[in-house]
This record gives structure tokens, C-alpha cells and sequence, in this order.
């Protein structure tokens, strides 16, 4: 019988599959970029599930009917209301927070540096639904006119509205040009 080494490590090997199978059927979405799979109530509203599972806190609750914009998230690239949104919808979908909006190296979304560089954040509780709206409209209208921005439903109760219009203009320019 050869000796056990007392300091050897097993190579850590994940498995291809998961046997037996979850007992609980799931929602699998992506969030940022990452899967998930929800087995809570298939009714929870998407905004609970980012704030109270995930502990996604940059989405913020916009009225039970989401008429603030505050609670705006990406779903398939569009801008959609977390708190009307059920899980049961999500399966296999893409959610985008505002946190996923930060570039793979960690920097700033040019989105997020114009509102930083327009100074467009007043108390800042409705600038993530302002930022994911505003990567909706720039996804569907590169060259947004302020007829474009003013469709947006966020509401901001500081009166930022004109400067938020010249940072969505400021981050239309800043997209098109090359990053170094």
C-alpha cells in the first residue's frame, strides 16, 4: 500500500452535470452577464429578486406601477419596468442593471461618465433608471434628437432634465468614437 501524502490536493474538477436533477424546477436568466437560476415564487417581481436575492441594490423601486423609471432594467436590450415585470417571464432572457453597465476593464460606460461629466445626477435615486433608459433609446436611436429624449418616463424631481438631455447627447457622441 503506497503512503498518503499528508499535503497532496485533489485537482478540483466541476462536473459536467448535475445528477440527480434539481428537485424544483427553475427560472434560468442571465443578470449582467451571469446565470441565475430562480426557484422562489414565479410571481416575485423581477425588482425584489435584483435588490433582495441578488443584491443588486442600484435599481430602485419607481411606484407599484414603476412610474418614476427608477426601477428600469435592460431586458433583451430593452428598456422594461422590474417592478411590473414577473419572474416567470424572465426565463432564458437577458437582464441588464445599471451595475452591468460598467465596461469589461472596469471603467465607466460613456453613458455613465457624460451624466458624471454634465452633472446630471441631482439626489441620484432615479439616475439608474435614467442610465438604463437612456441606453435603450441610444441602442434604438444612436443620434437621439430631443424629441427621442424627451420620450423617455423617468421622472426627476431635482429638475435635472435639461442637463440629462446634454449628457445622453454628450454619451450619442462619445459612443461613436473609437476607444483608445
Amino acid at each position: 500500500m503506497a503512503p498518503v501524502q499528508a499535503h497532496s490536493v485533489l485537482p478540483h474538477r466541476e462536473p459536467d452535470t448535475v445528477t440527480p436533477r434539481p428537485v424544483r424546477p427553475g427560472i434560468d436568466l442571465q443578470v449582467n452577464g451571469e446565470h441565475f437560476r430562480h426557484t422562489g415564487d414565479p410571481d416575485m417581481p423581477l425588482l425584489w429578486y435584483l435588490r433582495d436575492v441578488l443584491k443588486l441594490d442600484g435599481t430602485r423601486y419607481a411606484g407599484e406601477h414603476g412610474e418614476g423609471g427608477a426601477d428600469l432594467v435592460l431586458v433583451d436590450d430593452r428598456a422594461h419596468s422590474s417592478i411590473t415585470l414577473p419572474m416567470h417571464r424572465l426565463a432564458h432572457r437577458r437582464v441588464t442593471t445599471v451595475e452591468g453597465l460598467v465596461l469589461p476593464d472596469g471603467s465607466l460606460h460613456p453613458l455613465q461618465q457624460a451624466f458624471i461629466d454634465e452633472d446630471a445626477i441631482g439626489c441620484g435615486y432615479c439616475t439608474s433608471g435614467w442610465l438604463i433608459a437612456a441606453m435603450s433609446l441610444l441602442r434604438q436611436h444612436p443620434t437621439p434628437t430631443d424629441d427621442d429624449i424627451d420620450t423617455l418616463p423617468n421622472l426627476c424631481r431635482c429638475g435635472c432634465q435639461t442637463r440629462v438631455r446634454a449628457a445622453i447627447k454628450r454619451a450619442a457622441t462619445a459612443m461613436k468614437e473609437p476607444r483608445p
